[in-house]
Formats: structure tokens, sequence, C-alpha cells
């Protein structure tokens, strides 16, 4: 699991403290982290909630993913990359970890279980755009982007992966200049969907850049955006924009991955 200090305030991963056994070191990053926390099944450490992945139990035995935390029983809770799921799954290792969450080895794990986890964290993520789309709180279309931007109104920045260099650059120094930022990296995040995606996440046509001007709103996105991008890690295709951002932190991802429709608890 990574380190997600410098997003978001959370564990603290600095070694102990002299003097401090391992299980008091534990304890306090704990403590440290606000709101619900749960253990990683698979690497054992501690995080808040809304920032690992629940996997559940459904009616027919199967496992799935279970992100909004809704669906009924047992559940057991992961932190790690697609990759590093992979690799539990073909040593064994989930479904060892999954067996002492359920307390019962009377279940099925689906081959394509990363799959349905990456289709079950976009729709999240897309969806959550939607929502603070209708509810006023977030911005497209560059120049109302760039308003906001220079009144020092804006709070997250975002792109479609096939959105052009040029604009993304503009939209960057605008924030940068409005934040009192200017000579520092901060720019917007390329997400890995493209203009059709985001258009239809948000109900709007031809979105290619998103801005985010109330800052619980931006916190929102980016926990639903980071939950997403950490599990599907960098891609080898490199996107249009540079990528980078406050409270999300993927970089050079991109391409379509249309969700799979599952059942609404266990997305």
């Amino acid at each position: 699991m990574r380190n997600r200090d410098n997003e978001r305030g959370g564990v603290n991963n600095a070694p102990a403290a002299k003097g401090r056994s391992p299980r008091n070191a534990a304890k306090a990053a704990r403590e440290s982290i606000d709101g619900p926390v749960r253990r990683c099944i698979l690497s054992g450490e501690h995080d808040a909630r809304p920032h690992l992945i629940r996997l559940a139990l459904a009616p027919d035995g199967r496992v799935l993913p279970d992100v909004r935390a809704k669906a009924p029983g047992r559940g057991g809770w992961i932190g790690v990359t697609r990759g590093e799921l992979e690799t539990a799954i073909q040593k064994g290792r989930l479904k060892g970890a999954l067996a002492r969450a359920f307390k019962t080895g009377e279940f099925s794990i689906p081959d394509d279980l990363p799959d349905l986890i990456t289709a079950a964290l976009e729709r999240n993520a897309l969806d959550r755009l939607g929502l603070e789309s209708r509810s006023g709180m977030l911005l497209t279309g560059s120049d109302k982007i760039a308003t906001a931007a220079r009144s020092g109104q804006l709070h997250a920045l975002y792109h479609a992966s096939d959105a052009g260099e040029d604009g993304c650059r503009k939209l960057a120094q605008a924030w940068r200049v409005g934040s009192d930022r200017e000579g520092t990296d901060l720019k917007g995040l390329a997400l890995p969907a493209t203009r059709p995606i985001l258009s239809m996440a948000l109900g709007r046509e031809n979105v290619v850049h998103i801005g985010l001007t109330d800052r619980n709103a931006a916190k929102r996105v980016s926990e639903a955006l980071d939950r997403w991008l950490h599990f599907i890690g960098p891609d080898p295709v490199a996107t249009p924009c540079e990528t980078a951002s406050q409270g999300a932190s993927a970089s050079d991802i991109t391409g379509d991955r249309t969700a799979v429709t599952v059942h609404e608890d266990f997305e």
C-alpha cells in the first residue's frame, strides 16, 4: 500500500521513534487517520476506509467488489494495486486472506475479479463527477475554468485523456497565478477517460477540461479518483497533458475502460 501522507495527511509511514514498539507505532499510525480505519487483508497496513476497496460475498458465493461498502455481511478490505492483487490471486494469498475475513471457505473468486474492481472504481469515480456537476460545484469549458482559476476559486483541475497539451498548460498557468503559486509545478491531472466518456458521465457536450470550485467537492472527487487511479496503476501509453495533481496520484495513464454492470450493492 502506498504512502498517502502527502496527499491526504493520512498514515504516517515514517520509522518508529526510538524506544517505541512496533505495536505502539502501528497504533499511533492508526490514530493519526481521520475517520473509520480498516486493515488491508493482503498488506496488513491500516488506512481510512474511503481509501480502501471492500470485497464482499454475493448471494451466489462469488467475491465481488463493494466499493461503496453497502453490501451486507462480512467483507475484506484491500488497498493494493491491480498488479499486486493479481499476484496475490495467482499465489493463493487472496483466497487465504478472504477465508479468514469471511470466516468461511465457501466462496469463489471470479477469474475477472481485477476487471470487475477496475470497472466498479471507474463507475464510482465518474458517478461522483456527475453528482458534483449536477450540484453546481463543477465547471467545464476552458474560458469558465480559466476565469475561476485566475480569481482564486479553483480547487481541482482535470483533463480528458485526449485533451490538447496547449489547453492544459494554459489552464495550469491560470491556476498558478490565481492561487499565488507561480513558479511551482501545480497543474491538472489527465484522467484515463476520453472526451465522450466524460461528456456522458457529466451529461454535457464535449467535456475536455473539468474544474472544481468547492473545496469539499474537490476532496470528494479526489478520493473517488484516487482509489481508481491507485488500483489501475500507471499505463505505458502517455497522455497529451502532463499528469500531476493535488489529491490524486496517478501519472501517464490513458484509455477507455467501460464499466461492467453489476449489482448496485457491489459497486
